[in-house]
């Protein structure tokens, strides 16, 4: 039996609260995502995922490369990765699969290929863009009030929207690829740019989730953390103190509808797909690169070590699960995103040596917990100030936070889940003592914070001299011609040919009549 297909769908700032199937006891927010609980009740989900650092670029670098921040030189959103590391998909082409991404990927440079064979759509120059996330011209606004400003309704066509021609582009390249070569195996990865900002959605979701019936954040703006020297650089560089708590609620409405829509997107991508035969062989992923504050502990957006900006959902359906023949499960064991990487290789007979994750998929078939080993999440550059960057480490129930600095934090995530309480300073519980001494020694022993900086200011400069970016800064609507050419398929909405100004202009008395008051 040949190896089995790989399908990779990817989101971007997805918080692990945002499943319908989370209870609001467990930490769950009560959004709509039917589709994705359906996917959950076909897998093996594993509830404790952390991304290795909790910003676009980095992640995703790390996720491909199958490495750490600093194996992977993944330090911020215009790094670029480097030919000399061996990522997924160029292991699974030498394992016989053909490759192909589809969507956004915020790569650095001008490498924008990484190991795939196809990208027929996408952020094709590095220029990455969010539908509506460039500032407007002249705008006379604070530097990120804009993302609240366009909050709510969206007002463009779906069908031109990034997460509707991804899904779309994403079953033609399947189907076309199965018709042409039916005997070898695909792997498609699918990146999707909601639920980000900007936090539109059409009317129908935007409608479901009033400002005023919202939740507010799980983790109020209090707590042992709030006051620290990152988090409130954090606070004032995102300008968040800025924002009203009716700004705020009305940005997590826009964001609740997003996380509704895109779950929409993927459900009709899986449906087309599975009544067409092509998910009949075929691994199923979702993953998420990194959270979304979305308010909790005072913040918005990532870039922090809190759980709700580094854990992530992951899930992998075997066709085992989709058939019934292995139970779905979830596994409460902490895992990092990379280890999708000896995981997958693993399932397709590839090698994933170069790999500093590990493989999970003797526990998709088994039904056991791995290993309780710490899993990392870095921050290794100085954005909120000297001194900030950090490693965060989640060992068993404890999460620790080292700082290049010396200060640090230790969380109980079973008894504190909402990281109220430092456990590592004042007196000490006596209990607690030697899993703060561990995990110090750990972070000591694994992260040498000025090796690292050396390697980023060196690292960067080379690889930006050796691959910088050849086009001028674009949207992320790009597609990829068949005859070579790369083309901004945003022109038909945002530099149209215009036929006419106005509805009137172009229609005759039956549009006026059908659209007059019953």
């Amino acid at each position: 039996m040949r190896p089995p297909n790989i399908l990779f769908l990817l989101s971007d700032e997805h918080s692990f609260r945002f499943f319908s199937h989370l209870k609001e006891e467990d930490g769950g927010e009560p959004v709509a995502t039917p589709h994705l609980d359906k996917l959950k009740a076909q897998s093996v989900k594993f509830n404790n995922t952390y991304c290795q650092m909790a910003l676009c670029t980095p992640s995703r670098l790390c996720l491909l490369s199958g490495k750490h921040v600093r194996g992977a030189g993944a330090w911020t959103n215009d790094s670029t990765l480097s030919p000399d590391l061996v990522t997924l998909p160029a292991i699974l082409r030498k394992a016989g699969y053909e490759t192909c991404l589809v969507g956004k990927m915020h790569l650095g440079g001008s490498r924008q290929f990484v190991g795939f064979q196809h990208r027929p759509y996408g952020d094709l120059t590095g220029g990455t863009g969010h539908q509506g996330q460039e500032v407007p011209e002249g705008y006379d606004g604070t530097k990120y009030s804009w993302r609240l400003d366009g909050a709510g309704e969206l007002e463009y066509p779906e069908s031109a929207l990034q997460e509707q021609v991804t899904a779309q582009e994403t079953i033609a390249w399947i189907r076309e690829h199965c018709s042409s070569k039916p005997d070898t195996p695909w792997f498609t990865l699918a990146s999707f740019s909601r639920p980000h900002f900007p936090l539109t959605a059409p009317d129908r979701w935007i409608n479901k989730y009033p400002p005023d019936a919202i939740t507010e954040p799980k983790a109020p703006a209090a707590g042992d953390s709030f006051g620290h020297p990152m988090t409130t650089a954090l606070r004032k560089g995102f300008e968040v103190d800025q924002l009203t708590q009716e700004e705020q609620q009305r940005m997590r409405a826009g964001y609740f509808a997003c996380v509704s829509y895109l779950d929409e997107i993927l459900g009709d991508l899986l449906t087309r797909l599975d009544l067409s035969g092509d998910l009949e062989n075929t691994v199923i992923v979702y993953a998420s690169d990194h959270g979304e504050m979305a308010g909790e502990h005072g913040s918005w957006w990532k870039h922090t070590f809190h759980e709700a900006s580094t854990r992530v959902p992951m899930m992998i359906s075997l066709p085992e699960h989709r058939t019934g023949e292995l139970p779905a499960q979830q596994i409460e064991t902490p895992v990092e995103l990379i280890d999708l990487y000896p995981t997958l290789c693993s399932l397709a007979g590839g090698d994933s040596s170069e790999s500093e994750g590990r493989d999970l998929s003797p526990n998709l078939t088994n039904g056991q917990e791995p290993e309780v080993i710490p899993v990392v999440s870095d921050n290794l550059i100085p954005r909120w100030g000297e001194g900030t960057e950090y490693r965060m480490v989640r060992y068993g129930d404890y999460k620790y936070v080292g700082f290049r600095d010396g200060t640090e934090f230790l969380f109980d995530l079973r008894n504190d889940p909402l990281e109220q309480k430092d456990l590592s300073k004042g007196e000490l519980n006596e209990a607690i003592v030697p899993t703060l001494e561990l995990l110090r020694t750990y972070v000591a022993d694994t992260m040498d914070f000025e090796a690292a900086e050396k390697e980023r200011i060196e690292g960067t400069a080379d690889l930006a001299q050796r691959f910088p970016k050849t086009t001028a800064p674009s949207q992320g609507n790009l597609y990829h011609l068949k005859d070579g050419r790369i083309i901004n398929g945003e022109d038909a909405v945002y530099n149209p040919t215009v036929v006419a100004d106005s509805a009137a202009e172009a229609f005759g008395d039956d549009w006026q009549e059908q659209n007059q008051p019953d």
